[in-house]
């Protein structure tokens, strides 16, 4: 495999001829590169006006490795050729090595460039990039390729430095050095120049500019002379400011930017963070190569730091997951979210989020009281998209917010905070559509926007979070469980633990603190705010959360509809969620020991003419039996209530859950209510159908029985981690659905 580098951009700031001069220093042997032993000139020649100087030398390396290559190998030294092209005139220097010895074994080639600033013609910058590809070494190939960028990366690291100390030594003798000038021609000298057909005159002033004289209204053309600072470098834009050189420079905020510049060495240290030369190379590797592929915008440095950082800077996979998500972007024009994307009114009114200063770090601070949030509410109400969006919203805003930090502190804030209060969490913040939706939410987030959470502190935490807690962790990246921290406690105790990381001023008043928020008070969305659902529902793809993971059904007099559940496990929990669509149903949840067949489909009893008419009447041989599935079970006997009947009207929408105490059979039912069939006409048998939609779940105890007691570890200590991942035995529940 070839193993390639690539630096940013190196600035100097010293002129160019200076740079040259310190460079030459390095010649013919460095005591300050220790593995450098010597060179020898193989080859030199100089232009007659000394503009231009070629010079190939064979330099001596000690390359530090085992003994036992060396002797495997036969030597102690290896060879290079390097070939420096020096342009005086463009003010440019091109230097091109590559290995002698073992050439037929291992190929090492290298570039680099110095050139002139393109903003500042006194700074001189440097480029360079390499390639190590070993195609064999008497077996140890993987060994000298480890080796090899082991050693270059350490070399590169004191490249600059040693250059640095050169200059130093060299300024001690002098300061200026002037640019190359090339000698004067006739063409070149100030003089009139007589123009036969209209006798208009030239002259040169002293600012180098010809001057024509004798015309109604004199004009200017270009000097003929050469300026002495003219570059061929190729520019660079102003990504950082520079304290030092009043050169005006800027930031760039959003996540996504037109890419037209390259990177500096300095800022990345400043604005990105301080990374090792070779995270460096990739950058500018993946930066580079989608600059060739995509013509249009790509996300900026920051940005694409993350997706490396995301992929432990692997170029490839990092590239494809980038590539990916610029098609995203395009696909639902994410880029123009924020300025054309407005909330609902229930969104605005009942989510209670917000962004709310900064933590201690410096990272911007978002709050949420998810234990406040009425995610059914929100989602019928809102439906599933602008659900997404309000989390794309705060991505996007949150990208914004850390480039704005990090301009206004000086050092880089690569992402950002979020505290989760979770006092009010129930049962019913685990209604599986949410569930889906949320885990739908973190695959869009984790795929493009990776590695912009910098902590996430769960505060408040009750019982019920470990269950939540057991079916969200494994869809969760593992480099991002390991940013949760959760706390127990509450009071004082939490204010105290919360002041570790958030400046007291900061504190959130509905924590204690004396910070006002903004965070709206969420609680629950009111149901005549509900979205029909038909509009809820997305008919262009099947996989919307309430489309695929509801049954429509309905329900009409003496025809029940039953779901029979079979529970193994004491201790397990029973949830149910239901719509009435249309008419009005009762519900009702019954137990018993013994083992129930599902019916295959609802059904009315058979039943002939007279028997129709004589059960109107109500004298039917055949009365309906409690359990229709179980005709055989008789209430209170063999036959337990487990939630008593309650009637649910059109429009109606409810969420439960049961506590299953005992293994066995457990029985949901909806059917007509009493008081419907009693104001019914005594020969109505068709009427009165409930229409309605309905899903379940069974949250084993076995998922969340060991979650539910480590979180009492938590009570009673700070901010504890919970990254570690789900055993197997900790699987997510399946979803049943009949």
């Amino acid at each position: 495999m070839v193993q390639t580098y690539r630096s940013p951009v190196r600035i100097y700031k010293h002129p160019f001829e200076i740079v040259m001069a310190a460079y030459e220093m390095r010649f013919p042997t460095c005591p300050q590169i220790p593995i450098f032993v010597g060179s020898e000139v193989a080859f030199e020649y100089k232009s007659e006006d000394g503009a231009e100087w070629v010079i190939e030398r064979k330099c001596q390396l000690n390359i530090d490795a085992p003994y036992l290559v060396k002797k495997i190998a036969g030597v102690d030294y290896v060879y290079f050729t390097q070939k420096n092209s020096l342009n005086r005139r463009r003010r440019t220097l091109d230097i091109e090595a590559s290995n002698i010895s073992f050439a037929s074994r291992i190929v090492v080639k290298e570039n680099c460039t110095y050139y002139v600033h393109a903003e500042n013609p006194n700074w001189t910058c440097f480029e360079q990039s390499a390639s190590l590809d070993v195609k064999s070494f008497f077996g140890f190939e993987t060994t000298v390729e480890k080796l090899a960028v082991k050693q270059y990366a350490a070399n590169l690291a004191k490249g600059k430095e040693i250059l640095e100390f050169f200059i130093e030594e060299l300024l001690k003798k002098t300061t200026y050095i002037p640019p190359f000038q090339d000698p004067p021609h006739d063409d070149q000298i100030d003089e009139t120049i007589s123009v036969a057909d209209s006798a208009i005159e030239c002259k040169e002033t002293s600012e180098g500019d010809v001057v024509i004289v004798g015309a109604k209204e004199p004009t200017r053309r270009k000097s003929l002379r050469t300026s002495t600072t003219a570059t061929s470098a190729t520019p660079i834009a102003a990504q950082a400011s520079a304290e030092d050189d009043g050169v005006p420079r800027t930031v760039r905020a959003s996540s996504f930017d037109d890419a037209e510049s390259k990177l500096e060495a300095e800022y990345i240290r400043r604005f990105l963070g301080q990374l090792n030369p070779l995270e460096e190379s990739r950058l500018c590797e993946l930066k580079y190569s989608l600059e060739t592929q995509h013509k249009g915008k790509l996300p900026n440095d920051a940005h694409l730091l993350r997706f490396l950082r995301a992929r432990d800077f692997d170029v490839a996979k990092a590239k494809d997951m980038v590539h990916g998500s610029i098609i995203w972007r395009k696909q639902h024009n994410v880029d123009k979210l924020l300025e054309e994307w407005k909330p609902p009114s229930p969104m605005t009114h009942y989510f209670p989020g917000c962004w709310h200063h900064v933590d201690k770090s410096g990272r911007p601070l978002y709050l949420l009281r998810l234990g406040q949030l009425d995610t059914k509410g929100l989602l019928r109400s809102c439906g599933v998209e602008n659900i997404v969006k309000l989390t794309l919203s705060v991505c996007e805003e949150g990208l914004q917010k850390t480039a704005e930090a990090t301009k206004r502190l000086g050092v880089p804030i690569s992402s950002w905070s979020l505290l989760v209060d979770l006092d009010g969490l129930s049962m019913r913040h685990l209604w599986r559509p949410g569930v889906q939706c949320l885990l739908r939410i973190i695959e869009i987030v984790e795929a493009h926007y990776p590695e912009t959470m910098g902590q996430v502190l769960i505060v408040r935490a009750p019982r019920v979070f470990p269950v939540m807690w057991t079916l969200v962790s494994p869809f969760i990246d593992e480099r991002t469980r390991k940013k949760f921290f959760i706390s127990g406690v509450g009071g004082g105790e939490l204010r105290d633990e919360l002041r570790r990381h958030i400046d007291d001023t900061y504190l959130p008043d509905f924590l204690g603190g004396s910070c006002l928020t903004n965070c709206g008070f969420g609680g629950h969305v009111p149901k005549t705010l509900y979205r029909p659902v038909e509009e809820t529902v997305d008919a262009a793809t099947s996989s919307d959360v309430l489309d695929s993971m509801y049954t429509s059904t309905s329900t009409s007099k003496g025809c029940p509809v039953e779901v029979v559940i079979a529970i193994d496990t004491a201790g397990s929990v029973l949830t149910w969620d239901f719509d009435v669509l249309k008419s009005e149903c009762e519900f009702v949840v019954y137990y018993t020991e013994k083992k129930v067949e599902q019916p295959p489909a609802p059904s009315s009893p058979t039943l002939n003419p007279v028997e129709k008419v004589s059960a109107a009447l109500g004298g039917s041989s055949h009365p309906q039996p409690t359990v229709a599935a179980a005709p055989e079970l008789t209430l209170g006997q063999d036959l337990q209530l487990e939630e008593k009947a309650n009637v649910f009207h059109e429009g109606d929408s409810m969420q439960g859950s049961h506590y299953c105490s005992r293994a066995g059979t457990y029985i949901l039912q909806w059917r007509v209510p009493e008081t419907t069939l009693l104001n019914s006409s005594a020969f109505d048998f068709g009427s009165h159908k409930c229409r309605f939609m309905y899903y379940y779940e069974i949250l084993n105890s076995a998922d969340f029985r060991g979650s539910v007691a480590s979180l009492e570890t938590f009570r009673s200590s700070s901010f504890s981690s919970i990254a570690a991942p789900p055993s197997p035995s900790c699987s997510t529940p399946g979803i049943s659905k009949k």
